[in-house]
């Protein structure tokens, strides 16, 4: 899965970013260690079995640090947005080609309202937030609009002519975006154009259908950045009774945070709604009141936003589920002996040979059946898989 990171100049997008692609814990060979320009690696947060089944674990691609399970994910940070990027103006046609590559986006905005729409520095408090959320869903909403509408008219004929049907041809011209075909059924039905020919369908029509198409297969989440700034919450109230998906936000104070933690002087996890000074440090008063700012953020809003923004993210706009696979039910560990050796995040509703398939291909292909390692009962392929399963598989075909 892939989260990407949008936002105007200024408003905290490099902080944010920056925030949650470091985690405080020792190097090790994690995935996407070797990574892209603008792509880095951020961390959804789980309770980890490994406490229920009473053992030690020894994770090789995520981290288990007091009973957390951290899994990576990729986090795109996509270029700077202006109104007009879909058509080219600033670095949009660079915006629009990240963002096709995300499954959900973050949104990050200038709560405190001292930024304006170009991110220019303005007095607090007269900037504009919602201008900004509103104008970043209207510029991706115009861009798919632009891709379908392109020699619609010819396309539709053809279509129609030749009885294809309309979720079909509207996922060839989507194609880029991987939008699964039935995401797009769902939306031309939901947005009322099921039984209206496509040669009939207006600019109007399509628009509205962009708009449906892209909350339900690029969902947006707003990280309502600056939130210890005092301007901020009237603002964060606003996006709120306007329906929209928040989290309240301070990425400076999280990366703060993280480095004091990396450097010894605190305990403190990502997502935590407290941290402590460890015994034996000695803080200045500088210190001391930065602390007691992030403490006051921390304790109105219950985190720094930045870690609650990826889970959300993961877990609430995409719905995914932790799955844990291993090859001994018995001691849950890998061939290696690595117990919990591995998680996999899957989309709710995912199957045990789905499962399998993310391990590896030849697994799913040979799948014979899986194992339950809570309950030792045999699973079949078509069985659902839920947050916490800790799952084998049995297949004719080996890895490799």
């Amino acid at each position: 899965m892939i989260i990407g990171l949008i936002g105007k100049a200024n408003v905290g997008k490099s902080t944010f970013f920056n925030a949650a692609t470091e985690l405080a814990v020792p190097a090790a060979n994690y995935p996407f260690t070797t990574i892209e320009p603008n792509v880095g690696v951020a961390y959804a947060r789980v309770k980890c079995v490994c406490r229920e089944f009473g053992v030690q674990d020894n994770p090789v691609h995520s981290m288990c640090i007091d009973g957390n399970r951290f899994i990576p994910v990729k986090l795109i940070d996509v270029a700077g947005l202006v109104p007009g990027a879909h058509a080219g103006k600033g670095l949009g046609n660079r915006f629009l080609d990240d963002a096709r590559q995300a499954d959900a986006l973050i949104h990050v905005v200038d709560a405190s309202g001292s930024t304006d729409s170009a991110g220019k520095t303005v007095p607090a408090g007269t900037g504009d937030p919602m201008f900004d959320v509103n104008f970043v869903e209207e510029e991706f909403d115009l861009w798919m609009a632009g891709i379908i509408s392109r020699d619609w008219s010819k396309t539709a004929r053809e279509a129609e002519n030749q009885g294809q049907k309309l979720e079909q041809m509207l996922a060839k011209r989507l194609s880029g975006l991987a939008i699964p075909e039935h995401k797009i059924s769902a939306a031309v039905h939901e947005s009322g154009l099921a039984s209206k020919k496509p040669t009939l369908w207006s600019e109007a029509d399509i628009l509205h259908f962009c708009k449906v198409l892209r909350a339900k297969a690029k969902p947006f989440l707003v990280a309502a950045n600056k939130a210890d700034l005092p301007t901020a919450e009237a603002n964060i109230d606003r996006m709120k009774k306007a329906g929209l998906a928040v989290v309240p936000c301070a990425s400076e104070a999280e990366a703060m945070l993280k480095k004091a933690s990396k450097k010894g002087v605190l305990h403190y996890l990502p997502g935590d709604g407290s941290f402590d000074v460890k015994q034996g440090v000695a803080l200045n008063e500088q210190q001391k009141k930065a602390l007691d700012i992030v403490k006051a953020l921390i304790e109105k809003y219950g985190s720094t936003g930045v870690q609650e923004a990826i889970n959300i993210a993961c877990f609430n706009l995409l719905h995914l589920v932790a799955v844990y696979p291993v090859e001994d039910e018995f001691k849950l560990a890998d061939k290696k002996g690595n117990v919990l050796p591995d998680v996999r995040l899957l989309p709710a509703g995912s199957t045990a040979k789905d499962l399998a398939g993310t391990v590896h291909a030849d697994l799913a292909k040979g799948f014979l059946y899986a194992i339950d390692a809570r309950t030792k009962q045999r699973i079949g392929a078509d069985h659902q898989l839920k947050s916490g399963d800790v799952i084998k598989i049995v297949s004719a075909s080996s890895r490799g």
